[in-house]
């Protein structure tokens, strides 16, 4: 897992995320390297694919996130990002993923998927003691997807945590629930409609 913090906002992003999307980087670049060495500059015109691969790999890997700020928590998906005010907070789950439930309904963090065997079985002591309150079932028992040495449960834990402090202090303000806001994120959309239809284009002109 991958944490960042400034001025408060704690950024998740799976450790993994970075590995897929460099090793896309590399591919599109060696490969952009070798049309040119084949075909010279004007072979760039065909690259589209290439270019493709590159931004798929930032879109799909990099730029999902789970933002962890003192006004909300933000769930960035490659199609959507969902704004989550803390008031509008009601469970926070991770059977599958990283799950944060509303009163207007529930939103999946592509980010922060729950974790298999190898996941489970690399949990350590310490990666299922000192978590929020909220982590815990009955008799003190937590799903695979709550250990903190997980992508989900990492993630939980900044969001369980923020949130705990938070409804402590009364900063909260459980009689006057927000909603969550969900908005598409247009402008990466549009970006891989017009890399697809660039591959196409390539593809049918050559």
């Amino acid at each position: 897992m991958e944490s960042s913090k400034v001025a408060g906002v704690s950024v998740f992003r799976p450790r993994t995320g970075g590995w897929f999307t460099g090793a896309a980087a590399l591919v599109a670049a060696g490969g952009l390297v070798s049309v040119v060495a084949t075909d010279g500059v004007a072979g760039l015109l065909r690259a589209w694919p290439l270019v493709g691969v590159a931004y798929g790999g930032w879109w799909l890997f990099w730029y999902p996130a789970v933002v962890v700020a003192e006004d909300a928590v933000t769930v960035r998906n490659p199609l959507a990002t969902i704004s989550v005010p803390w008031s509008a907070l009601i469970d926070v789950d991770t059977k599958y993923a990283l799950k944060l439930v509303t009163p207007s309904g529930a939103f999946t963090a592509w980010a922060a998927p729950a974790p298999g065997v190898w996941g489970t079985h690399a949990g350590k002591p310490e990666h299922v003691t000192n978590l929020p309150s909220t982590s815990y079932g009955p008799g003190g028992s937590i799903r695979p997807g709550d250990l903190k040495n997980t992508d989900s449960g990492y993630a939980a834990y900044l969001v369980r945590s923020r949130w705990q402090d938070l409804v402590e202090s009364g900063a909260v303000d459980v009689d006057s629930p927000a909603r969550a806001h969900r908005s598409w994120n247009v402008a990466s959309i549009a970006g891989a409609v017009v890399l697809v239809a660039g591959a196409v284009a390539a593809g049918a002109g050559s």
